[in-house]
């Protein structure tokens, strides 16, 4: 893998719902220029969504804690 999630769970299902629905909204409810920008920020949105990671969030230092596997101790 040559990124490392930084999101969670949670957060990857909320960002895909969201992007999605932002979409939505930019095809049926906006034109135009506006609606194209609209609907490329929430396909952004769900894109991070989908692959866990957010540039933006990597750059802040964000971390996902990583849980201790069986056999595993954690220093």
């Amino acid at each position: 893998m040559i990124y490392v999630k930084n999101l969670p769970l949670w957060e990857r299902l909320l960002r895909i719902g969201f992007g999605v629905a932002v979409v939505v909204y930019a095809a049926f409810n906006m034109g135009g220029a506006l609606g194209w920008v609209v609907a490329v920020c929430g396909l952004g949105a769900a894109l991070t969504g989908i692959f866990g990671f957010c540039p933006a969030c990597a750059l802040a230092g964000r971390r996902l804690k990583q849980r201790a596997r069986p056999g595993q101790t954690t220093p």
